[in-house]
């Protein structure tokens, strides 16, 4: 099986961010330069007796019999499987599913992967519906994944309001997973991350059934005093230099500038997780994954000799970005899924209550030819505008992107007020019609910036001559 996700994954402690929620986020890189993503609210389920088959690989699983409403961002194109990627649950459980990761050839000789396991495009639909705490997504993924094998490698994120997990598994049944500290964040962009294991600490690692015998009946620890799963499992290859470790290194050169001091973009050993050297802000976590080298020589959009020399994180070919904000329930009231469809440098994160029954008409239906009225072509044709004319226009793009932070935080806030004394439908009633008031307004305002550039682009044609008035 071949991962289909490239992707950069960002974590942030509730004592590391700046409003005490954890945070998970994603950007979902795929391989065409435009995949046509929905945002859906899948309804809870009661007495349901049905089988799960994989369009992609024709895994086939036993549902449970009951299952949790939550919020997943599908794949248009249902051929290759539901690829719901991401969301919350209504336990106010979060999860971000296909951080493609890849193990080197030695381990993946005595564990290889399993054709018919699980893959990228069924992990949310069969893991998420079904989860109480983050602990609980590590475990039930685990327990899959023990079954039925796993197709491919990956990076699965597990947050709730009290515990962030961040699971790998990277061959056909081998994982570990740890417990990303309170105070800490962590980056990873495609390649296998964490580092050393403590298998005398089960409160903050779980690992599969048997990993230990496992590496040591193989002799695969490269290590003479150490037990660090990136080392044995891991790969360290000149595309991990290009292609991964140059993210990890700009995220965080931009989050713990000193202690970042003296790496490099091609440093194969900077550590998994860090301290920031001040809190994180939504608006920080949103930086990261909008970015793409920005003030380095490194910037693609830039006129650097070295500008093509590494894969940034911010691409045309993300086909959506999320930021999962899994606030304390009883203090208020929801969890917020972010949502950005499009480029992330370009484009803007909406906010959306998790705690709702239904999604706006713009995300929920998205048609397969370019029309204004979807929130995805609406991005994706504002992007495409923005970096035509990316000298001219950035600066106003950058503008229309802060104002509407600012617009969202002061919703937001309003809306937490409203709903303090709202409880059970009422409350999801009353989000869910917030969730609508806050797609008409970022529409409307998307719309309305994508006309005024494309109207000032057409005096920017290369085209152009100047005339002599005398003429």
């Amino acid at each position: 099986m071949q991962n289909k996700d490239a992707c950069t994954s960002i974590m942030v402690g509730k004592k590391a961010s700046l409003d005490g929620a954890n945070y998970i986020a994603r950007n979902e890189d795929r391989v065409k330069a435009i995949e046509p993503k929905r945002f859906l609210v899948k309804p809870a389920v009661k007495g349901r007796h049905e089988t799960y088959i994989s369009p992609y690989n024709k895994v086939t699983v036993a549902l449970p019999e009951e299952g949790m409403r939550y919020t997943s961002t599908p794949t248009l194109d249902q051929t290759a499987g539901p690829n719901e990627e991401d969301g919350i649950n209504e336990a106010n459980v979060a999860a971000s599913f296909t951080e493609s990761v890849y193990a080197n050839d030695r381990v993946l000789a005595y564990d290889p992967y399993v054709k018919n396991g699980l893959a990228e495009d069924s992990l949310c639909t069969l893991v998420l519906p079904y989860i109480h705490t983050a602990r609980e997504g590590v475990e039930y993924t685990g327990k899959l994944i023990a079954e039925l094998g796993s197709a491919e490698g990956n990076g699965m994120q597990f947050a709730d309001a009290d515990d962030i997990w961040y699971m790998e598994v990277v061959t056909g049944h081998q994982w570990v997973a740890v417990r990303i500290p309170d105070d800490c964040y962590a980056v990873t962009p495609n390649q296998v991350a964490i580092e050393d294991i403590d298998f005398d600490d089960p409160d903050n690692y779980m690992w599969a059934d048997g990993i230990q015998e496992f590496v040591e009946e193989h002799q695969l620890n490269p290590d003479h005093d150490r037990w660090d799963f990136r080392h044995i499992f891991g790969t360290s290859t000149q595309k991990d230099r290009h292609y991964n470790t140059p993210r990890t290194w700009f995220a965080q050169r931009y989050l713990s500038p000193n202690a970042s001091l003296g790496q490099r973009p091609e440093d194969s050993e900077m550590p998994f997780i860090r301290k920031a050297e001040f809190k994180i802000a939504n608006e920080d976590i949103q930086y990261v994954l909008k970015s793409h080298f920005n003030e380095t020589p490194y910037d693609p959009m830039g006129d650097a000799p070295e500008r093509k020399t590494y894969r940034a994180i911010s691409l045309s070919r993300t086909a959506q970005s999320h930021i999962l904000q899994v606030r304390n329930l009883n203090k208020y009231k929801t969890s917020i899924h972010w949502i950005e469809l499009g480029v992330p440098a370009f484009n803007p994160y909406v906010p959306f209550f998790a705690n709702a029954d239904d999604t706006d008409d713009s995300y929920r239906n998205v048609p397969e030819k370019m029309n204004l009225e979807s929130a995805f072509w609406l991005n994706e044709a504002l992007a495409e505008v923005v970096e035509s004319h990316y000298q001219e226009f950035m600066e106003k793009d950058e503008d229309y992107q802060k104002e509407l932070n600012e617009w969202a935080r002061r919703k937001i806030a309003q809306v937490d007020k409203e709903a303090a004394s709202l409880e059970g439908q009422a409350l999801t009633d009353y989000l869910t019609g917030q969730n609508h008031e806050i797609a008409t307004h970022y529409n409307e305002r998307t719309k309305a910036l994508f006309f005024e550039l494309l109207t000032e682009g057409c005096g920017l044609s290369k085209m152009s001559f100047k005339m002599d008035p005398n003429l």
